[in-house]
């Protein structure tokens, strides 16, 4: 087998967990509808939340694989850094728009949720990296 095609499964391999975690959590938004307005949190900002964390998750999950590929290690922790940063920029920015554009309807349960939702995925995202820039041998 080629080493494109074992990186290629490798990648997916690792990007599991963070496929389950959005599987899981979108599942949990849909089903637990009733009990999150209990809660007075609102389900649709989670999953739209979700959906938005889990599409910067795997751009930087690409920009991650990549960088490892480099036999320079500054290079993967830069791609590291600025991804996420990038991630923090952009959700910062979409609260900033749904807090504006809601006015006083804001909901404040569904902004801490989705703030709850980034830091899982880039922890998760983070632990990730690390134990496959441990693995690569160019890192």
């Amino acid at each position: 087998m080629s080493s494109a095609i074992m990186d290629n499964k490798t990648a997916t391999k690792a990007f599991l967990p963070i496929t389950i975690i959005f599987l899981l959590t979108s599942a949990f938004f849909v089903l637990g509808r009733s009990l999150l307005a209990k809660w007075n949190v609102d389900a649709d900002i989670l999953i739209a939340g979700n959906i938005l964390l889990v599409i910067l998750t795997a751009f930087s999950f690409y920009q991650h694989t990549r960088a490892l590929k480099n036999k320079n290690i500054h290079a993967f922790l830069r791609a590291l850094k600025g991804s996420m940063l990038i991630k923090m920029a952009v959700c910062g920015v979409a609260a900033l728009i749904y807090i504006v554009s809601s006015g006083k309807e804001v909901n404040s349960g569904g902004v801490l949720g989705f703030m709850g939702l980034y830091f899982l995925y880039t922890l998760t995202e983070a632990s990730i990296a690390m134990k496959l820039s441990k693995q690569n041998k160019n890192a």
